[in-house]
């Protein structure tokens, strides 16, 4: 029931911890952080300015002792309530009270409950009201987080405190004023601690003045006197009133939760020592070690992942042996797991589970695609699973086809981690996606040697198709590998890449220069556009700077980006020359944009070398007059004297490169690249359109400028005879550049 603050005074008789409550200020040890000189609460109470208040804290840091303070000290009228044993007609008798005094006398009511968060939620909405129109002012105890245990309403009314634990000097400081206090301590006997003794309750007391209190009255009143009078406390009297020290632990309350999240952050931060730490924290204060088990498998798979398969598993074991020896003994294997759980390596990409549902959650409903359906119960009917590529019947046992629904396509879900197993997923799998991205380009652009452009690309069916048999992916991270070796790079290298398209040599860059920079050059905004979206999955300091237009362009791109100071460690490329015209020129820009120890380091397809077409088929169903003619004419395309694309071969590129003055870091090298390659309808259609528009011609308007329109005819339907559908040998020569800048001098 409601009292007064004379129910609160102490009495003789009470035990030494509550007679030593401070009642002023003064009297008060410890929280300066609240209640010290010049703290706003300490002026508040001083005065007597108060608004509603919680005190948060754990056990025997000041919370009842600073509402007594504030009982003493206001005057206004202060009512008190514990949550464990008051209800709703208790706060209603305070409610009728305060208004009482309000109304008649003109006074202010503070509602001291104690233990607030044993209030439950209708008893909490029964106070809101009236602390919020001021009919009381609410101070609330708790040593749960109020955030959670208090309803947001009234939190957000009051003014939160949060108490510390007491530090040993408080401790003792507490101590020394109950045995020096005549009046109500043992001031008025012959009380001598050892400093051994003291020292040992301020250490078990564990921060908790009533603890350190309640252990020094025990002391004193169970030791006979000596002969003299004095009653002496030593260390084995100390122990015997305090033999295990106080653990702040609640398994229902809020430092269950605090002290289990730090031991699973200990985990996650890979910190054995730490983790140790609070696991002995939690199994001394009785937690069940059932329960330990259970968030450690679930760290298992949520932090460990797939960076170590065998985490889940060896949890799980030592969990069963826990089940099989039980305590003491069981506190081996929990040991072990947790052990286990800080030195393995991390990686949180089972999330991607959680983002495909969040997809799911707010996506319309999308079909399933027509290959992907089953195909057992009506693949006559309608059609499903028509066009689904068998895995098991391609090389590897895979073959490249699409999964996602249309509208998802390119969705990245996975992001393998850098660590442990995982390690090696991460390289199959975001080494597969770029080759995946740089291969599809790759031919779309015809950029494995043929001289004539296509028309409006073929499906990406083909595409996938064509990257499958040619192994397109494994060749292009060779020719990665090769071209960034020979650059030489450092982890804080500048790194340009010349012909960032598809961004093969981009990402790669990125691992091996984490502390540089890289920047990448994409000559259209398509090409942009894929590199911006793979750049998406980076964090921002660590994405590439993208700059869009030709080589020639780089000066004003880099000075429109504010970076026209930056000199380059490296600069890197694919066909960065093969195609230009002006070859001198761009070698000149890349020569202006270098560190005068700078490397160069690129890889160019030969055109002029290039798979001929006619060597694929026989030359009996063509005849061998006309055989002999397709040959000549397709010999005069690559050797065209006026075509930028074909005029030049490694001889002439090496003295390209001197003339812009590069000094060649080590010979051109001439490599022959043999491959497979699936010829298909769509390519066929390419080859032969003979009203292509683009910006180079097609192979039939090449070959019509030497044969007519009937013999062009005639090697169509053979190469469609011979060739497709079929897989055919493929013949690409690239020249590899290693080469420095040579300073130049001014005459």
């Amino acid at each position: 029931m409601p009292s007064g603050p004379a129910s609160m005074l102490v009495e003789d008789g009470q035990p030494l911890a509550a007679r030593m409550r401070p009642r002023t200020l003064q009297e008060f040890t410890g929280q300066d952080h609240i209640v010290g000189p010049g703290r706003l609460l300490r002026r508040a109470i001083e005065a007597d300015q108060l608004s509603s208040l919680i005190f948060y804290g754990p056990p025997g840091t000041g919370k009842t002792t600073l509402a007594m303070v504030i009982a003493n000290t206001t005057r206004s009228h202060f009512l008190t309530i514990n949550a464990v044993l008051a209800g709703v007609a208790d706060i209603r008798s305070a409610i009728t009270e305060a208004r009482r005094r309000a109304d008649g006398l003109r006074q202010r009511t503070i509602l001291f409950v104690d233990e607030v968060h044993r209030f439950n939620k209708a008893q909490q909405d029964a106070l809101l009201p009236h602390v919020e129109n001021g009919t009381i002012i609410l101070i609330g105890a708790t040593t749960e987080n109020p955030y959670f245990a208090v309803n947001r309403a009234l939190t957000s009314r009051s003014r939160i405190f949060q108490l510390r634990s007491l530090d040993d000097a408080d401790l003792h400081a507490i101590a020394g004023q109950a045995l020096r206090d005549p009046e109500r301590g043992y001031g008025g006997r012959c009380i001598d601690v050892q400093a051994a003794a003291m020292a040992h309750l301020v250490r078990v007391a564990n921060g908790d003045a009533r603890g350190v209190l309640n252990a020094l009255e025990l002391a004193v009143e169970t030791t006979p006197p000596q002969s003299d009078g004095r009653v002496v406390i030593d260390v084995q009297v100390a122990e015997e009133s305090i033999q295990q020290r106080a653990v702040l632990y609640d398994k229902e309350g809020d430092y269950h939760y605090d002290t289990i999240s730090a031991f699973i952050k200990s985990l996650r931060g890979s910190d054995p020592d730490a983790a140790m730490y609070w696991l002995a924290k939690m199994v001394y204060a009785g937690e069940d070690p059932r329960f330990l088990f259970r968030r450690m498998l679930i760290f298992a798979s949520e932090d460990v992942g797939l960076a170590d398969p065998h985490a889940v598993t060896v949890t799980l074991s030592c969990a069963t042996a826990f089940d099989r020896v039980g305590l003491p003994e069981g506190r081996f294997p929990l040991a072990q797991a947790a052990l286990y759980l800080a030195t393995a390596p991390k990686s949180n990409s089972i999330f991607a589970f959680f983002d495909a549902l969040g997809v799911i959650e707010n996506e319309r409903e999308g079909d399933v695609p027509n290959h992907l359906k089953d195909a057992s119960r009506d693949a006559k009917q309608f059609g499903h699973g028509e066009g689904y590529l068998y895995p098991h019947a391609y090389r590897d046992h895979w073959v490249a086809q699409q999964y996602l629904p249309t509208h998802m396509q390119g969705k990245v879900f996975y992001e393998p981690g850098a660590l442990g197993y995982e390690q090696g997923i991460r390289r199959q799998v975001v080494g597969h996606r770029e080759a995946q991205l740089e291969a599809m380009l790759d031919v779309d652009d015809g950029a494995a040697g043929e001289v004539f452009t296509y028309s409006n690309g073929g499906g990406a069916h083909d595409h996938w198709l064509q990257r499958t048999v040619s192994r397109v992916g494994q060749h292009l991270g060779v020719l990665r590998d090769r071209v960034l070796d020979a650059a030489a790079l450092q982890r804080h290298s500048l790194v340009l890449d010349a012909h960032a398209n598809t961004g093969l040599l981009t990402w790669e860059a990125l691992r091996r220069a984490p502390e540089g920079g890289v920047w990448s050059l994409t000559h259209d905004a398509r090409s942009a556009e894929a590199v911006r979206q793979q750049a998406a999955r980076l964090p921002e300091l660590q994405r590439p700077r993208l700059l869009v237009g030709g080589v020639r362009e780089l000066p004003a791109l880099l000075k429109a980006c504010g970076d026209e100071a930056v000199r380059f460690d490296a600069v890197v490329g694919r066909n960065v020359l093969s195609g230009h015209p002006d070859k001198a020129g761009v070698c000149a820009v890349l020569h202006a944009c270098l560190r005068d120890t700078g490397r160069l380091s690129l890889a160019e397809v030969v055109p002029r070398r290039a798979q001929r077409l006619s060597a694929l088929v026989g030359p009996a169903t063509l005849g061998e007059a006309l055989a002999a003619r397709l040959q000549a004419v397709e010999d005069a395309i690559y050797q065209a004297d006026d075509d930028p694309l074909v005029n030049w071969d490694a001889l002439d590129l090496e003295a390209t490169l001197r003339g812009a003055g590069f000094e060649l870091w080590m010979p051109l090298s001439v490599e022959i690249q043999d491959e497979e390659r699936r010829i298909t309808e769509d390519a066929l259609a390419r080859w032969f359109d003979a009203r292509a528009a683009n910006r180079r011609p097609s192979y039939a308007q090449h070959l019509l400028k030497c044969l007519t329109a009937d013999e062009v005819a005639r090697v169509e339907a053979c190469y469609r005879q011979q060739l497709r559908d079929q897989i055919v040998p493929w013949r690409t020569s690239w020249v590899y550049v290693s080469a420095t800048p040579v300073p130049l001098t001014l005459t």
